[in-house]
């Protein structure tokens, strides 16, 4: 079979070696465009205009109250992932988008070495948040800005980037929706397979709706039924099949 359809792959042409190149490279043209376009949005982002940010805000860890600078851990540049929270919620019923991006989030040595510390904050309670943490076996730094006004507190589900100058605290950025997706390596490596990330929206034939795999049940089947759970959250020590989501909604 030299073209055509083939079972199981309905949207796929099947060539020789030089015609799969011919069609990579013009491809290529298109990506190193995305790609210097992506630099060209990069600069123009480093040049929007900051919001002075009260330096003294505080926010609470693990050693109780501390000053938001803290966070800065002597550094000059600060990132920070604003975790979504559900109060009173068992730990299957957290956020499993910002799940996904805590996952990939682990470690910040590349960052730090780059001069920029990083930090989890989440209106959640403390208390809540440290067992949840300590659960899902998270090294970052987290803190709770419950009651805490925006930038720093405000709406969760995103990142925000601060510059601090002395005394003096800036934020610089901010970005939500698809604009986190960077924290997810996953979504890069699966948009460049054949089926993408299996969602509709992608124009994949019987897609999904987004978000599918995020949870999944016991024996690793996406699901939103109450026996799921975040993905990751099974690969955590002593975890059993869950009977509850124990909230409402999902995909935020």
């Amino acid at each position: 079979m030299s073209s055509g359809e083939t079972a199981g792959l309905p949207r796929m042409t099947v060539a020789d070696m030089a015609t799969w190149q011919a069609a990579r490279d013009e491809l290529l043209i298109r990506e190193k465009a995305h790609t210097r376009e992506g630099d060209a949005i990069a600069a123009a982002r480093r040049k929007l205009p900051m919001v002075e940010v009260e330096p003294g805000i505080r926010v609470v860890g693990p050693a109780g109250a501390v000053p938001f600078t803290e966070l800065f851990q002597g550094r000059d540049e600060l990132v920070i992932y604003q975790h979504m929270w559900y109060d009173g919620t068992p730990h299957q019923g957290q956020c499993e988008g910002c799940t996904y991006a805590a996952w990939n989030l682990k470690d910040a040595v590349y960052l730090n070495a780059r001069g920029v510390s990083f930090a989890f904050v989440t209106t959640g309670r403390w208390p809540e948040v440290a067992a949840f943490t300590e659960f899902m076996g998270y090294t970052q730094p987290w803190y709770s800005v419950r009651d805490t006004p925006a930038p720093v507190g405000g709406e969760m589900g995103r990142f925000a980037c601060f510059l601090r100058d002395g005394d003096r605290v800036f934020l610089t950025y901010s970005t939500t929706g698809r604009g986190t997706e960077p924290a997810n390596p996953t979504f890069a490596l699966l948009d460049m397979t054949i089926n993408g990330r299996g969602e509709a929206w992608q124009g994949i034939p019987d897609g999904r709706g987004p978000c599918w795999y995020w949870r999944t049940d016991v024996d690793g089947n996406p699901t939103w039924e109450g026996t799921g759970r975040p993905t990751p959250q099974w690969t955590r020590p002593g975890v059993t099949v869950e009977k509850t989501l124990g909230r409402d909604g999902h995909c935020h």
